[in-house]
């Protein structure tokens, strides 16, 4: 029996490969879209890009898992498992770790000892930062209360940013209002891009990137900026991009770390979007965590 299986949200952005390699549990989360199967695209970025074209109206919804799902994801994680630690998304963003904590609720007194439900106060690839960190912790021998312990240090040390094509989404999502919605596109069009930012567990504008005239412009310049102290003390920085089917964009930016900082910035994989937060930030965006490496 193993010493710890460790699950993550479909929120947390993991690939196949990851999700192999670091040897989680993901549990998926809902996609209400009335009428996507009939728009064009093998993926949900392309389905909204092919919505765009007509007019951008009731985009997809999303939803967190139900108790029951939870308490099936603990209770078949402890039968290979000795203990069990859920890297949920941030509760400021989702009901995921509330319905977490309900459903451990229903756990066995046992079972309830065994399964921590920990709230990442993250999203998407930093989200996915902390549940390799915790697996490279197991790995290394730390007991569980231990790993807690450095994963409350570490989520308010790493940092996630985003750049958008547009913000079109975000308004259709009520995540913000149209004046602003369209004050951010004019920005964009003269060069002027909005960086998003993880801030005490949810998303908000940070900074405002000059002479960025694409998403992948915008996220090297904030990386520069996030990384420069860390960097400066011959320290090394870890970072996991992610984009919104776009990946040439993120390709640039891997490129461009590659050419300036030469292994100074390790990247630990470039990977598609999760649904989860893709459906609020629509395609073409770019998302980037860092954190110092050890």
């Amino acid at each position: 029996m193993k010493k710890l299986n460790i699950i993550i949200g479909e929120s947390a952005s993991a690939t196949p490969e990851i999700i192999e390699k670091y040897d989680f549990i993901s549990v998926p989360f809902k996609i209400i879209w009335e009428g996507s199967e009939r728009l064009e695209g093998e993926n949900l970025f392309q389905k909204m890009r092919a919505m765009s074209k007509i007019k951008i109206t009731d985009g997809p919804k999303t939803s967190q898992p139900s108790l029951g799902i939870y308490k099936k994801a603990f209770e078949e994680a402890l039968t290979t498992a000795e203990e069990v630690l859920y890297v949920c998304l941030s509760s400021k963003l989702s009901g995921a770790y509330n319905s977490a904590i309900q459903a451990h609720k229903m756990l066995s007194p046992n079972q309830k000892e065994k399964v921590h439900i920990f709230d990442s106060l993250n999203a998407d690839c930093s989200e996915l930062m902390l549940a390799i960190k915790a697996r490279e912790l197991s790995n290394n021998g730390l007991e569980t209360k231990d790993i807690l312990e450095k994963l409350n240090i570490l989520k308010d040390e790493i940092k996630l940013f985003a750049s958008l094509e547009t913000s079109a989404w975000l308004e259709a999502g009520g995540r913000i209002p149209h004046t602003l919605s369209v004050m951010i596109d004019q920005m964009q069009k003269i060069g002027m891009r909005p960086i998003l930012m993880i801030k005490e567990g949810e998303i908000k504008p940070a900074m405002l990137k000059m002479q960025a005239k694409d998403p992948a412009s915008a996220l090297f310049k904030t990386l520069e900026d996030l990384s420069k102290d860390i960097v400066s003390q011959g320290k090394r920085c870890r970072i996991i991009i992610t984009h919104g089917d776009n990946y040439s964009e993120a390709e640039k930016v891997k490129n461009a770390i590659e050419e300036k900082y030469q292994g100074k910035i390790i990247i630990e994989f470039i990977g598609l979007i999760g649904p989860i937060i893709g459906a609020h930030i629509g395609p073409g965006a770019l998302i980037c965590c860092l954190t110092e490496t050890d």
